[in-house]
Parts: C-alpha cells; sequence; structure tokens
C-alpha cells in the first residue's frame, strides 16, 4: 500500500531496511542465543544517523518526529525485535527530555543521544507499580542543592547499557500520582548502580535491568520539569511512545508473514505446494490484512502526533493494542504454517513469537490500553449529551 512517503522518508526506511537485511537478521539468532546487548549493532546504527530521525536539528537531529522513527522501528522489527527495541527505548528516555526539559538540559543531553553516542532510559516500572504507575515507592528528598533518591526500579529497557535514566520518584507516597516527580539521572552517579539483568522469553537481544538508588544524590538542575508533575510526564512520554510499540509489532508481524510466504511457496506435502492449499491461502490472506489494518492505524496517529494534535491518549492506545494483538496472531499463525518446523529454533518463526508476546505487556498491558480506549469512549459520549 502506498503511504506517499517524502523523499526522506522513503530514504529512513530503505537505510532502515537495508541494514536489517545485512547487519541485524545474519546475527539475530546468535543474539536471541547469547542474551549478549548488540553493541556493534547499535554502533551502526548511529552511525547511520539513525537516532537522530526524531530529534529537532537544533539538537543534532534530522528534525523528523514520531512518523520517521516509527519507519526505523518497523522495519528493524522485521530483523529483530531486540536490537530494535534496544533503538527504540532510547526514544522511550529521550522523549521526556525534549517534551519536558529546559533549554540547558535539552542542550546537555540531546545531542549526544541524536548522535547514538549515548543512549537513554526511562525509569517508571517497580515490583509493586507496574499497571498501577501510580503506586512507585522510589523516594526523592530534597536535601539542599540536591534530591536523595532512594529505591528500585524493575524491567527497565536499556538498563545498566544506557548512560542517561529519566526516573520517575516520590517527593510522598501518600500523594500517589501528585507527588510523583522525573528527575535526569546519569550513569555513574554516586549511590545508583544496577541489579539483576533478567532471562527473557524474547527480545532477548535487549538488556532489561533492574536500578538500584541507594542515598542516590541528583542536582537539583536534573529536576525535569516541576514537583509533583512526574505522572503527566509519564503519561505524555507513553502516549508519544506508544505508537513506536506498535511499529515495532507490525515489523515483527510483516517479518513473520514474509517468512510464512516465503516458506508456503516452497514447501510441497500431497504433491503441491501448501500455499496452494485455500487453508493456507486464508490463513496468509487474514494475516496481510490484519497487518495492514495494524500499519495505517499506526502511520495516522503518528501523524497526528507529530501534526501538533493534543489529545491523542486514545489513538495512542488504540495503535498500540490493535498492533500487538495482531502481531501475537499473525506470529502464531506463521508457526502453524511451518508446522513442526516453525516450533524449531532453527527456523525464525518461534523467535518472532515469543518476541511478539511483550508488544501487549510492555508500556502498558492491553487490559490497560483497553481500559484507556472505554473510559475515552465514556466521556466522550458525556461530552455529546
Amino acid at each position: 500500500m502506498n503511504y506517499f512517503l517524502t523523499e526522506e522518508q522513503e530514504i529512513i526506511k530503505e537505510l532502515s531496511a537495508k541494514i536489517a537485511e545485512e547487519k541485524i537478521a545474519p546475527r539475530a539468532a546468535e543474539f536471541d542465543e547469547s542474551e549478549e546487548f548488540p553493541w556493534n549493532l547499535i554502533r551502526i546504527l548511529a552511525d547511520s544517523d539513525l537516532f537522530a530521525v526524531w530529534v529537532p536539528e537544533e539538537y543534532g537531529g534530522l528534525g523528523g518526529g514520531v512518523f520517521e522513527q516509527c519507519l526505523v522501528v518497523e522495519e528493524l522489527s522485521r530483523a529483530c525485535a531486540g536490537v530494535a527495541v534496544s533503538y527504540a527505548a532510547s526514544a522511550l528516555g529521550g522523549f521526556p527530555i525534549l517534551m519536558f526539559g529546559t533549554g540547558e538540559q535539552k542542550q546537555r543531553f540531546m545531542p549526544e543521544i541524536a548522535s547514538g553516542s549515548k543512549l537513554a532510559a526511562f525509569a517508571l516500572t517497580e515490583p509493586d507499580a507496574g499497571s498501577d504507575a501510580g503506586n512507585i515507592r522510589t523516594t526523592a528528598i530534597r536535601d539542599g542543592d540536591h534530591y536523595v533518591l532512594n529505591g528500585t526500579k524493575q524491567w527497565i529497557t536499556n538498563g545498566g547499557e544506557a548512560d542517561v535514566y529519566v526516573v520517575i520518584a516520590t517527593l510522598d507516597p501518600e500523594k500517589g500520582p501528585r507527588g510523583m516527580t522525573a528527575f535526569i539521572v546519569e550513569k555513574g552517579t554516586s549511590g545508583f548502580d544496577f541489579g539483576k539483568k533478567e532471562k527473557k522469553m524474547g527480545i532477548r537481544a535487549s538488556a532489561t535491568t533492574e536500578l538500584i538508588f541507594k542515598d542516590c544524590k541528583v542536582p537539583v538542575e536534573n529536576l525535569l520539569d516541576k514537583e509533583g508533575k512526574g505522572f503527566l510526564v509519564a503519561m505524555r512520554t507513553l502516549d508519544k511512545t506508544r505508537p513506536g510499540v506498535a511499529a515495532q509489532a507490525v515489523g515483527i508481524a510483516q517479518g513473520a508473514l514474509d517468512k510464512a510466504a516465503e516458506y508456503a511457496s516452497t514447501r510441497v506435502q500431497f504433491g503441491k505446494r501448501i500455499g496452494e492449499f485455500q487453508a493456507i491461502e486464508h490463513m496468509l490472506a487474514d494475516m496481510a490484512t490484519q497487518i495492514e489494518a495494524a500499519r495505517s492505524l499506526v502511520y495516522n496517529v503518528a501523524w497526528m502526533i507529530d501534526s501538533g494534535e493534543r489529545h491523542v491518549t486514545k489513538a495512542a492506545a488504540m495503535a498500540k493494542l490493535f498492533a500487538s494483538d495482531v502481531a501475537m496472531k499473525v506470529t502464531c499463525d506463521a508457526v502453524q504454517i511451518f508446522g513442526g518446523y516453525g516450533y524449531m529454533r532453527d527456523y525464525p518463526v518461534e523467535k518472532m513469537m515469543r518476541d511478539a508476546k511483550i508488544t501487549q505487556i510492555y508500556e502498558g498491558t492491553n487490559q490497560i490500553q483497553r481500559s484507556i480506549i472505554g473510559s475515552a469512549v465514556i466521556k466522550e459520549a458525556l461530552r455529546r449529551k
């Protein structure tokens, strides 16, 4: 389907696809097995200026936005979702600085994030604050010209590998979301350490790590926005980055469809290619249609955000919800088309199915997305009365 991309967007898409095919795909299984962070591939992406696509030119970027970032994430995810999320998570950590940072903070941190010389990460989730984001217990106490942070963050993508972290802590746990405050914390800060690196079902090339704060002194100038605005920072950030998760899901699904279609056109059973059987044809047709519908939704939401539309929470949730459900369905169907071979690690679709599952979970589970969407629908109905 023709989405009438600009010349610059076509170049970004083609470059991302070329790197995915030539550099990432040949090593996807290797990184899945070793669970090693793919620094050499990250440096290739950085040298190709792909970290800069969503950053304004004044901070060393290429002047694009969420849409351009989605193009990159989608293409990388066709080859390896673990590498793709390592790339995308740097934007998850960078967007709150870009949206809420002071001029000095943006000048200090964004150029290195745009160049890819430093990765960023976003730290919201805790052991007792997953879907219930307002229940965080990492504390921040003002002490002169510093804030002192204590607590633990869990399942942080790029944890241990990133140099710049946007951390959500609370000034008063009794205030719930109104006590939450955002800080920029740099790797190497005294009292900031890393705990367990998780062993995961999928996206194994990425680092998912515990962050530990023990009397961690963060300078006052690293306060992001204002005290008590951390929940707003987190929610507005997720509005901007959920289309990226959706693009990842579309890329995984497209990669699985490509492999399934190729297999169906060569595998012979009962004297003919299995793709000639109507049962397989219909599966492929449904897979292709669902992927295109998901892609259209993701692209339109990204365009909305980049065009300055303020009310994007419901649309961003829809994109993430629909695309991730499609990715799970398509990858399961791809494994089914491969039959017994699809269950084996010698073939890529079993990895794609494992990778797809996380897109229904991180940056808000799909049950949370449905609650967001349903609540918005009810509010819209009430306003019409």
